[in-house]
């Protein structure tokens, strides 16, 4: 069970979370599609032999881990200094339907996007996939096969517990709106993602 809760980056909980309560539920769930999709693409990296390869070049290695740490550090100023905590519902109801309507699709690209490259600019997820699935593999038998299924069954357990956070959340959504909170969770969750880039590095 630690071992499959160790697939649950942190970085991970924290960009669904502040997803989840800056613009929605729907928004949650597509932070959530984008980091299955960073999981779909570190699977057919294993697949296809290269993860080893990555890991074991220093260069490639710390390449997609400052650039990680870079992007965790831009997330974490963002989410500090933004000036807006509004949900997307939230819009006054005097802007036009397009104008809400371009906002959101917005916010939801925006939040696919984070879940996407959170995940595969993590040098975490490279090692857990190189350390963790092969102790599951049958050299008797398809390996490429059996990485497929293993890669599916981890990120459905990645997903399955993302779902029921962003659900958990929607539910208490309306004791967290109060625009103080807002702010200060606006401003904890950018120095906590400037904490993960810094650990990052280290």
């Amino acid at each position: 069970m630690a071992l499959m809760m160790s697939m649950l980056p942190g970085t991970d909980t924290v960009l669904i979370m502040k997803n989840t309560l800056m613009h929605g539920a729907k928004a949650g769930r597509y932070t959530i599609l984008g980091m299955a999709t960073g999981l779909t693409f570190w699977t057919i990296v294993v697949v296809l032999g290269l993860s080893v390869v990555i890991a074991q070049s220093v260069f490639l290695f710390n390449t997609i881990k400052y650039l990680g740490a870079a992007y965790l550090f831009y997330l974490g100023i963002r989410a500090f200094f933004a000036k807006s905590t509004l949900l997307v519902e939230n819009v006054q109801t005097e802007d036009s339907q397009g104008s809400i309507e371009k906002l959101s699709n917005h916010h939801y690209k925006e939040s696919y996007l984070q879940g996407v490259f959170s995940n595969i600019l993590n040098p975490k997820t490279i090692l857990v996939y190189i350390t963790f699935m092969p102790q599951f593999i049958d050299l008797n038998g398809n390996t490429n096969q059996q990485l497929i299924a293993l890669g599916l069954i981890l990120t459905a357990i990645a997903v399955g517990w993302f779902l029921i956070v962003v659900y958990l959340l929607d539910h208490v959504e309306q004791w967290l709106k109060k625009p103080k909170f807002q702010k200060v969770f606006q401003k904890s969750t950018g120095v906590m993602l400037i904490g993960f880039g810094v650990k990052t590095v280290i």
